[in-house]
């Protein structure tokens, strides 16, 4: 009976060893395709959401945040930054094609995507046009179809409120010049916030037993069919690439949208991706097992069956991260000196 015992223990403790071996070699695996987790340590994190020119700083992303809220930001006074990166529905607005002023849509039919871990992406707008957030933040609030507030607009609603005044003072210093790049720029230092570490960073920190084992099957088959290849880095997209490399998008027709100069298109992160549907540029999916299958089709040649869609979409809900804890905020009072809505 002490025999069986004994072997009884070592092969469990052999078995062990095994899954451990197998899980370790999936981590490395996903770290030599180049994936990266967030880092565990909170001064990594700051390193590499800050910065250096604009330093983060807690009067800074308090007050961006209250300006990421701030409505009057916007021509009519009804829109602001949340209004189509809301942060309760995983910093989208959950339609097609976004919505902006005189409930306007988007003339090329595009989505908005998520502000969520947005200072990860390599670029910014589906065209790539932006090279990073502070740039980024000034093209709403002007574009028609969004804000379309004017500058000197959104100046003069800002100022016009003492509260605001005290507050990018007490931000920036007594002799701060009060002008749209730096509201803008504002802003952009509370979305450098707005990440979202998730069990699958565990995983990659480490901690093999972060993921379950559906979530690393999953894990295994988009590695293995070359996801990766354009989801990968720490914001598992956020970079330029080409779209429709093996097969034409079911949905191409669904607005004029067709990438920058050369055809690419910015690769949205995955973070979050059961929280941001509908999906692609023009949102023409709903489902994320299906946006899977088009993805294999679209950009890697590949009939993806239901079962391993429906496998891969296990281990992408495990990129649904903590997000940061926010309140809404209360936001200054208006003047007489503050410009009224306009809803032309």
């Amino acid at each position: 009976m002490k025999k069986l015992a004994l072997v009884s223990t070592v092969t469990l403790f052999l078995g062990m060893n095994s899954f451990a071996s197998s899980d370790m070699s999936l981590m490395n695996k996903a770290k030599d395709m180049g994936l990266k987790p967030i880092p565990k340590s909170s001064l990594e994190v700051l390193k590499l959401v800050d910065d250096p020119k604009n330093p983060i700083t807690a009067e800074k992303v308090e007050l961006g945040k209250k300006l990421y809220f701030e409505p009057r930001l916007s021509k009519s006074g009804l829109i602001s930054c949340n209004t189509c990166h809301n942060l309760a529905m995983g910093g989208v607005d959950g339609v097609s094609a976004a919505i902006g002023h005189k409930w306007t849509a988007n003339p090329h039919h595009l989505n908005s995507p998520t502000v969520y871990n947005s200072v990860l992406n390599k670029v910014q707008f589906w065209n790539g046009r932006s090279p990073h957030l502070e740039d980024q933040a000034q093209g709403p609030i002007q574009a028609g179809p969004e804000m379309a507030a004017p500058a000197e607009l959104v100046v003069q609603r800002v100022i016009s409120m003492p509260d605001y005044v005290s507050e990018f003072k007490n931000a920036y210093g007594s002799d701060v010049k009060i002008d749209f790049k730096l509201i803008a720029d504002t802003i952009a230092v509370f979305e450098r916030t707005l990440i979202t570490p998730s069990r699958y960073d565990d995983f990659l920190n480490g901690d093999l037993s972060a993921l379950t084992d559906a979530e690393k099957k999953g894990l295994g088959l988009f590695l293995d069919k070359g996801c990766a290849s354009c989801h990968n880095d720490i914001g598992l997209g956020g970079t330029m690439q080409p779209f429709g490399v093996a097969a034409k998008y079911k949905f191409a027709s669904l607005g004029d949208f067709t990438g920058d100069k050369n055809g690419m298109v910015k690769t949205p992160t995955l973070r979050n991706i059961e929280e941001t549907a509908p999906y692609f540029h023009n949102g023409g999916i709903w489902k994320l097992s299906d946006a899977v299958k088009e993805m294999g089709s679209v950009q890697l040649g590949l009939n993806i069956s239901d079962k391993d869609a429906a496998d891969i979409v296990v281990f992408l809900k495990s990129l649904t991260g903590n997000k940061p804890d926010i309140s809404y905020p209360i936001l200054p009072t208006i003047t007489d000196k503050t410009p009224k809505p306009d809803m032309k």
